[in-house]
């Protein structure tokens, strides 16, 4: 297994700790989807050379249309990126891409600089689902993870045996822990198109939503 390298340096600590979304929010979310249109594939060819050159491993996976707006198109099964993630299905590769990104050069850095230990793994809550947004109707509401271009984010496990829930600790009493979750944030921000956290809507009180879109939308 990859481990990840180049710790930043403590002294970046506090500009990271002030660095927001690094995007526009907005007051609510977009009345209609960002438009994701499924991937060429030539699109799909050029993000495998790109996370190869990542070194990252993967496995690619047959197209698939399930009909009804959900479909397997240019997704991978990741293999390891540096950082072990639990209950990771077929992702998209451009999601797979931002998702490698952000683990190995947001979450990883953080945990060691903030918490004082090394991340043992990501849990997620999974990719792909055919299913709407919550709370909605109608087949131009499906949600990203009905493309695999989603994934749930429910907790983060470090090396000296805590788990940083998202559920129970995006509030937590503990200042260190707040901050953590705040710059893991904000670096999603940074990689995602569309990054959803408790802080949205009480149906996200327990994840991080991270979808690859262009909706510029960070909550």
């Amino acid at each position: 297994m990859r481990s990840w390298r180049n710790r930043p340096s403590r002294a970046l600590l506090p500009a990271l700790l002030l660095v927001g979304c690094g995007r526009a929010e907005r007051p609510a979310a977009p009345t209609q989807r960002a438009r994701v249109d499924l991937p060429s594939a030539r699109e799909t060819r050029q993000c495998f050379a790109d996370l190869r050159a990542l070194g990252v491993d993967f496995q690619p996976l047959p197209d698939k249309d399930n009909g009804g707006g959900c479909a397997l198109v240019g997704t991978v099964k990741l293999l390891d990126i540096g950082v072990p993630t639990a209950n990771l299905g077929a992702v998209r590769c451009g999601e797979a891409r931002a998702y490698a990104a952000w683990a190995r050069n947001g979450v990883a850095p953080a945990a060691y600089q903030i918490l004082g230990s090394e991340l043992s793994r990501v849990v997620s809550m999974g990719s792909y689902a055919c299913r709407n947004t919550v709370g909605t109707s109608g087949p131009a509401r499906r949600s990203g993870h009905a493309t695999a271009n989603a994934i749930d984010i429910g907790a983060f496990e470090l090396k000296d045996g805590r788990r940083i829930s998202i559920l129970r600790d995006w509030n937590s009493s503990d200042p260190a822990v707040r901050d953590f979750l705040k710059v893991v944030h904000a670096s999603a921000c940074r990689r995602f198109g569309t990054v959803l956290s408790p802080d949205y809507n009480a149906v996200h009180r327990d994840h991080l939503h991270l979808e690859d879109d262009d909706a510029r939308f960070c909550r």
